[in-house]
């Protein structure tokens, strides 16, 4: 929320009209008067979040990194194959038939997200989004390394194509490649997996052509994004920024400006009394605005550029610290907490939030916990009517498809519970299904005359895993009609 949206009387009081300024929504950061880019080169940081960032960032990156080359069971531990329509996550097969577990998942993310975001707002976006980590903790590291900081790298951007530009941009775009070549090549692992990369990599190229031209695709398109279009994902293409407009309230945590304390900006001056001088705690230094990773000034309020990277808070804090002031004059606080002096709460919209996303997780963890280690489906074959087999015997043929979710070879076999019949298999009844693999076939079932019921019997079909009876299937009989 804007401090735009405050009524007169409210403090501060009307003759610091700086938040009645609205000609900053009128343009981004990044685009310049004439519409074109509009490169931000934000000023190294540090201080006590940039710390924890770092720690969580690096963290998730070493997860991120190792985690498609795990197995558990000879599985990966994760795996997201779109084409084959086959996930494995922690280890565990999900096939098409479990689609309604992933899209209850999804539903679980998406409300978990909106939670936060109601509660916490965009620290999603500032802490844990691979697109922050790559761009915040990798890139603009070896940035920092090879141009300089803000100052230099400004200055770079400006000189003439010299012998230092061009070894600089060189040695930068090359590091920024391979750096992209790894990240490519770990996205296509999740895809396919690391059994499937590795043939990839040794076998002739002529076998792989589309899994090497996915590679190329993959290098390119990360290259180009934290090489050149960089925080204009945040602003333009992620559609997470415009959604936190809609759920964001007086009450979310957000990355605030405390404009009762910090107007009205005045320049420091040494030994001076900056509350008989009238003057607020903002020496209008401008740092804010030189380390926002996407060009805005916090102090017009929360706008949606702001992904909550609390670069901000610890420039903020260090410039306190050195004019002997008190920090957090930007910190993690609420427009409520800030203009009304309250302190947290829980509002009816977070408890009601929280109470269906308790819900779906213990609904997505039951569903989970009693999957079964096959599933396995039964249909009479249609288009085909029964047959007369004599003394009173009628016959139908169905297919079946018996899959094998566990992480370990099952044998399998079919039986007819009710009523009594006879099954021929076209192959044979017992099947070792192998670990994650599909087993189909055929067979005709045998019912004698005073078993039917009419023109349509109900039959039940046994599924035995390892001679255990584990799933019971229903299916019709046809026979002739009495």
């Amino acid at each position: 929320m804007s401090t735009s949206e405050f009524k007169e009387g409210d403090e501060p009081s009307d003759e610091n009209n700086f938040y009645r300024d609205e000609a900053f929504r009128d343009s981004l950061g990044t685009i310049n008067a004439d519409g074109k880019r509009n490169f931000l080169f934000p000023k190294k940081v540090s201080g006590r979040y940039m710390k924890w960032r770092s720690v969580v960032a690096y963290v998730l990156l070493a997860f991120l990194l190792i985690a498609p080359w795990l197995q558990i069971g000879g599985q990966p531990f994760l795996m997201f194959n779109v084409l084959e329509r086959k996930f494995s996550i922690f280890g565990n097969i999900f096939w098409p038939q479990d689609s309604f577990l992933l899209v209850l998942a999804m539903i679980t993310g998406i409300l978990f997200v909106i939670l936060f975001t109601v509660i916490y707002g965009r620290i999603f976006c500032g802490w844990i989004c691979p697109q922050t980590i790559f761009m915040e903790h990798v890139f603009r590291k070896i940035e920092y390394w090879i141009d300089g900081d803000r100052g230099q790298q400004m200055r770079l951007a400006n000189l003439p194509w010299n012998g230092e530009k061009i070894r600089k941009r060189a040695l930068k775009y090359f590091i920024f490649f391979i750096i992209s070549f790894i990240i490519g090549n770990t996205f296509l692992t999740y895809l396919i997996g690391s059994p499937e990369w590795f043939k990839m990599v040794t076998d002739p190229p002529s076998e792989h052509i589309g899994g090497l031209a996915a590679m190329v695709i993959f290098t390119g398109l990360f290259f180009f994004i934290f090489a050149w279009f960089r925080e204009q994902v945040c602003l333009i293409v992620c559609p997470y920024g415009r959604l936190q407009g809609v759920l964001l309230d007086r009450n979310s945590i957000v990355i605030a400006y405390d404009y009762l304390r910090g107007e009205k900006r005045a320049r420091f001056k040494k030994n001076e009394n900056r509350e008989e001088a009238k003057k607020g705690a903002c020496i209008d230094c401008n740092q804010c605005v030189d380390v926002c990773p996407t060009g805005i000034d916090i102090r017009n309020g929360t706008q949606l550029e702001c992904i909550n990277c609390a670069a901000c808070i610890d420039v903020c804090d260090s410039i306190m610290e050195k004019t002997h002031q008190e920090k957090g004059l930007i910190r993690y606080a609420s427009e409520s907490m800030i203009h009304d002096k309250e302190k947290f709460r829980f509002t009816p919209r977070v408890i009601a939030y929280s109470a269906v996303l308790v819900v779906l997780m213990t609904v997505m963890g039951f569903l989970l916990r009693s999957r079964e280690s096959i599933e396995a489906t039964i249909l009479r074959t249609p288009g085909i009517l029964y047959q007369d087999r004599g003394e009173n015997n009628y016959s139908n043929l169905y297919n079946f498809k018996i899959i094998n979710k566990s992480v370990e070879t099952l044998q399998v076999e079919v039986k007819v519970l009710e009523p009594a019949g006879r099954m021929e298999f076209i192959g044979t009844p017992n099947m070792d299904i192998e670990i994650q693999e599909l087993a189909e076939g055929s067979f005709f079932l045998y019912l004698n005359k005073t078993d039917l019921s009419g023109a349509n019997t109900n039959v039940q079909f046994g599924v035995y895993v390892n001679g255990v009876l584990t799933e019971t299937l229903e299916s019709n009989f046809n026979g002739p009609k009495k």
